[in-house]
């Protein structure tokens, strides 16, 4: 995790530093501001346009009962791609613009996809669900560290396993309306 950071706060700058000198010195300091300032703007509406698009693809594949085509890992790609722009320089206007595109994205979002597979699978990434609205509470699939609703930091109880099948305490039951009688 070091090593993206460093690569992150370090050497992407110096690349846009270098970037914005020499694309300055070919073509003058206003072209090159303005070139920042016009991706940043461009950037900003693209991310808002393929963002409401992917938004609208999920709600209209969810009320066919269908899985979106476009997952989350794919709308979290349209926002960093969003930012990228937002964010002044070269290198990182043309990396947020190939996340905007849906076919690179699509390719990006697979690979992140099997990345994370493979690191679940390796038990180096834990996965937690929150269920909501009646749909159970905590599960941790691999008794990570939030499971039963409390954070694991030593002193909290122990994982519990993953339930499969019904919920205990699950009742079935039937109810009917009798009217008063007068």
């Amino acid at each position: 995790m070091f090593k993206y950071l460093l690569l992150a706060f370090t050497v992407v700058p110096f690349i846009e530093l270098y970037l914005l000198l020499a694309i300055g010195r070919q073509v003058g300091l206003v072209p090159t501001l303005a070139m920042v300032l016009v991706t940043g703007l461009v950037g900003a509406s693209l991310a808002r346009r393929e963002g409401g698009r992917v938004v609208k693809s999920w709600r209209e594949s969810m009320a066919r009962g269908q899985v979106p085509e476009e997952g989350i890992l794919s709308g979290a790609l349209v926002l960093v791609g969003g930012a990228l722009l937002v964010a002044p320089g070269v290198f990182t206007d043309v990396v947020g613009l190939l996340l905007l595109i849906p076919p690179t994205r699509r390719f990006v979002a697979a690979r992140l996809k099997r990345m994370l597979e493979r690191k679940v699978r390796d038990g180096s990434v834990r996965v937690t669900t929150v269920g909501f609205g009646g749909f159970g509470g905590f599960q941790d699939t691999r008794g990570g560290p939030f499971a039963g609703g409390v954070f694991q930091d030593g002193a909290g109880p122990a994982p519990r396993p993953r339930q499969e099948g019904p919920v205990q305490g699950e009742v079935d039951a039937e109810f009917t309306e009798d009217k008063p009688r007068h």
